[in-house]
């Protein structure tokens, strides 16, 4: 397929160069006028800018009156995402479908009320007539975010009802963006795949027995296989990524968006928006090419010393993409331990014994363990750094042989969830739009005629 190009010409540069030197601003100002920089105090906490009964972060408690940090825990609804998480695993059950419930309604269900909502999820994965074939394979890309937010405003298209901002409405909507999301991503890349790097192409329906993890792994391999493991972990990762506070990034973006009164595919797909970026949705990427890079360099893997030395070369911007950065490795909230990392990384090693890559576990652990003393010797940093859900996450997908074009789909795939329970939470409080200020620096000039200047 011929790309569609358009040149960067030197009067762009050129103009460029006049954005710059009108619209960069001295940082000094920020403290000056105490402005939070990015919503977050100096300090690195997040300006309260809402309520939400939806989720919960905890990484400090006060101990005589002082922030102390601690063991990062994360609530869903005011439940554990540890006892969330064994309850379902315990049982031998895949938790996707339980946990959308208590996300989007509140309370945990019961048996009957399980059943009732994976029949209703079951009913709503489908598409349009001749979607797929109209819209999905049209203008395949390389980037499946794009293709997906694509794909989510053309279904506004096809919705009689679209408009309609009622709750039962919108929990309509919700509920079959949740339900096709994995369909969406999933056709999209083997569309990519196809049309863009002359693979083979195969389109497998989902099965209404399955779920939504199963079917993910049915509908991407050409033989529709998986192992029992393999759709456990892979569970397991939607249910951790499906929600994380209502201040992340998308999150935050689909309050914003909501409030303005705009309808429920425009909010998703501002939210995909947000999502796409690697600060946000694309870091386990970067983790798996750092590794991809660590395993070129370091001779020795069980080596310390080696794998530290790279390490450093890391953080004073010596290696892989010399951002001074260890991917994976420190949270904007947590500090000690991220509680999702924590539950992931008891299956990441049974999956590299299933799919015999122990040495690559090793590596991770070396890396895990070593970083967050090089990171406190090398920027001097008191806080404590631990590995986040995106450290193990990359490397999980990479074992269940998903592809890095998929990497973000499955976060949309799994936070979809949390979207639309903050999308329904921001219409039954709302009452204003959310309108923050911004203050004005720039001196009031006289106007000159065009003649004169």
């Amino acid at each position: 397929m011929a790309g569609f190009k358009l040149k960067v010409t030197p009067e762009m540069e050129s103009l460029t160069d006049v954005c710059l030197s009108n619209s960069k601003m001295d940082v000094s100002l920020y403290g000056k006028y105490d402005v939070k920089r990015g919503l977050r105090d100096i300090n690195g906490k997040g300006v309260l800018a809402g309520l939400t009964q939806i989720s919960a972060i905890h990484s400090t408690d006060i101990v005589d009156g002082k922030v102390i940090p601690c063991e990062g825990r994360l609530y869903y609804r005011g439940y554990d995402i540890h006892e969330l998480t064994q309850g379902f695993l315990k049982e031998g059950r895949f938790g996707f479908e339980e946990v959308a419930y208590l996300l989007l309604f509140g309370t945990l269900p019961d048996e009957k009320e399980l059943a009732s909502f994976r029949r209703i999820l079951s009913e709503q994965r489908s598409l349009p007539r001749n979607f797929v074939r109209d819209v999905v394979m049209k203008a395949p890309s390389k980037d499946m975010i794009n293709t997906l937010s694509r794909s989510v405003l053309t279904l506004y298209a096809y919705d009689t009802n679209a408009d309609d901002t009622s709750l039962p409405n919108v929990l309509r909507q919700c509920l079959n963006l949740i339900s096709v999301f994995p369909m969406l991503s999933v056709y999209g890349y083997h569309a990519y795949n196809h049309y863009i790097k002359g693979k083979s192409l195969y389109i497998h329906h989902p099965d209404p027995k399955l779920s939504v993890a199963e079917n993910i792994l049915r509908m991407l391999r050409p033989d529709k296989k998986y192992t029992h493991l393999e759709a456990t972990i892979l569970d397991l990762a939607l249910v951790l990524h499906m929600e994380h506070g209502g201040g992340n990034n998308s999150t935050f973006t689909t309050h914003v968006v909501t409030s303005s009164g705009t309808d429920t595919y425009s909010a998703v797909a501002a939210a995909l928006g947000s999502l796409k970026g690697p600060k946000h949705g694309g870091a386990n990427i970067k983790v798996v090419k750092m590794f991809d890079e660590i395993k070129k360099e370091v001779k020795d893997w069980n080596d310390d010393e080696e794998v530290g030395n790279y390490l450093r070369k890391l953080l004073n911007r010596e290696a892989f993409d010399k951002k001074g950065l260890i991917y994976g490795m420190g949270h904007a909230v947590y500090s000690i331990s991220d509680p999702r990392a924590e539950i992931f990384k008891k299956f990441v090693e049974k999956l590299a014994n299933e799919k015999g890559r122990t040495k690559d576990f090793a590596l991770y652990n070396s890396v895990e363990r070593l970083a967050p003393k090089i990171i406190a010797e090398e920027r001097h940093i008191y806080k404590g750094v631990s590995a986040n859900v995106d450290f193990y996450s990359g490397f999980v997908y990479s074992m269940l042989d998903l592809p890095t074009e998929l990497y973000t789909p499955m976060f949309a795939i799994a936070r979809i969830v949390g979207w639309s329970a903050h999308r329904m939470e921001e219409l039954i409080n709302m009452d204003k739009i959310i309108r923050p200020a911004y203050m004005n620096v720039k001196s009031v000039e006289d106007y000159i005629t065009l003649e004169e200047r």
